[in-house]
């Protein structure tokens, strides 16, 4: 099987990685005041041009987080931006007065930025201008690292000793102002970001998986923003329960109707009607106002204005001609559901049960997630069309084609060979 390649320092760490507290025999240490203190929030032109100025002369990486306001606003944006750096210590930036973070962005251009769970605030920080050039994901440095958890608070108390408070983590950050216990919260998220990549750099190099990292947050760092999602009303909670493409009609009328109301509301769409009530009233296909109400998430507290745009919704899907009702299922982009190789391919469901078998020890001997050594879509699309002929260069090539990493080829290629020569048909 592939290993990691030996760092020169010294060898990699046999088994899997514990969470020792650095200083045996003491308790973690709470976290509870920013050094400096709590900064002044930033929310004018100003005041901004002079954190611009202060972190573009400071040195070494930044740490960078985001507050958002999920459940209670519409969309992802972001209600407040943390950063800290050596030399200008820690900013509070408010993006609804200062919407415009582009040339804070520019500033630091060419500096490496530190996020935790990165894929989590880079939309939103794409969204006012912040796209990094270069970045240090400390979650996902944990995760190959083979932390067992890799949350901000965990890998800080586990690696630095210190516990942070994570008791705001989802409060409405939209709400202005912003009591000084989140924002306290908030300082300390960055506090230690800088301390924590250094340290999990370390246990990285130790094993020699540094450079694996490095082409991940590589990866990240210049990866396009996704596309919007394709039917995203399919994704109501509890979509499996409607059959009929009637009833995913109301699905679909009550949910664009609801999405276009919260997004004028601006206010999250479940709190303008839950994906139960939607299924619910699918189900039903009430024909008025009065067999509306009787439903659950339809009721009292409900105003007639809103049960009759509700209703209007669903009478607008049972007046569709069948030609405009939605397909059952989406188009598939690749292969099936596994659960249907069996019958469909027995032979390419042999390959997959193989080529999951070899990953997964070698994720196991590795000490990393799965996932993070191959994704599980690369690993079916590889067995659902092998390579003609399945030799290292061309499921190697097969592999790069699918966005798979240089060092997660070096490692699953030999595994991948074996598990499709094996169950060639």
């Amino acid at each position: 099987m592939g290993r990691a390649p030996t760092a020169p320092a010294s060898p990699p760490a046999p088994g899997p990685v514990s969470e020792p507290d650095p200083q045996p025999g003491t308790e973690p240490v709470p976290l509870l005041e920013p050094r400096e203190g709590i900064p002044p929030v930033v929310a004018d032109a100003d005041a901004l041009a002079q954190v611009i100025e202060t972190f573009a002369e400071g040195t070494g990486p930044v740490a960078v987080d985001a507050e958002r306001a999920s459940g209670y606003r519409y969309g992802q944006r972001a209600y407040l931006v943390q950063l800290r750096r050596e030399g200008a210590g820690t900013a509070l930036i408010d993006p609804v007065g200062c919407p415009d973070l582009s040339a804070l962005g520019s500033a630091l251009d060419g500096t490496e930025w530190i996020l935790h769970a990165a894929t989590q605030d880079l939309p939103c920080l794409r969204e006012i201008g912040m796209v990094p050039s270069e970045l240090f994901d400390t979650e996902l440095a944990g995760r190959l690292a083979g932390f067992p958890r890799v949350g901000l608070g965990a890998m800080v108390e586990s690696v630095l000793g210190f516990v942070l408070e994570k008791g705001h983590s989802a409060v409405d950050w939209s709400t202005r102002p912003l009591p000084e216990p989140w924002l306290r919260y908030a300082a300390l998220d960055v506090e230690l970001l800088v301390d924590l990549r250094d340290a999990l750099e370390k246990e990285l190099d130790r094993q020699g998986k540094l450079e694996w990292a490095r082409q991940e947050f590589a990866a990240i760092a210049a990866a396009p923003p996704p596309p919007p999602r394709k039917d995203p009303w399919r994704r109501t909670s509890g979509m499996h329960k409607v059959r009929r493409r009637r009833q995913m009609a109301v699905v679909r009328e009550l949910w664009t109707t609801r999405d276009r109301i919260a997004q004028r509301r601006d206010v999250s769409p479940g709190k303008v009607l839950s994906d139960a009530a939607i299924v619910e009233a699918a189900l039903a296909l009430p024909s008025n106002v009065a067999a509306l109400t009787a439903l659950p998430g339809f009721g009292a507290r409900m105003g007639r204005r809103q049960l009759e745009q509700w209703q209007a919704a669903v009478d607008r899907a049972k007046a569709l001609p069948d030609s405009g009702l939605p397909q059952p299922g989406q188009p598939v982009a690749g292969p099936p559901p596994p659960r249907s190789w069996a019958d469909k391919d027995p032979a390419a469901a042999a390959r997959l049960s193989a080529a999951r078998a070899a990953v997964s020890a070698l994720a196991e001997e590795l000490n990393l997630p799965q996932e993070n050594l191959i994704t599980p879509d690369t690993v079916r699309r590889v067995c659902w069309e092998p390579p003609e002929d399945p030799a290292a260069e061309s499921v190697a090539g097969a592999l790069a084609g699918y966005g798979a990493r240089p060092w997660q080829i070096e490692q699953v290629t030999p595994e991948l060979v074996k598990a499709l020569r094996s169950r060639k048909a």
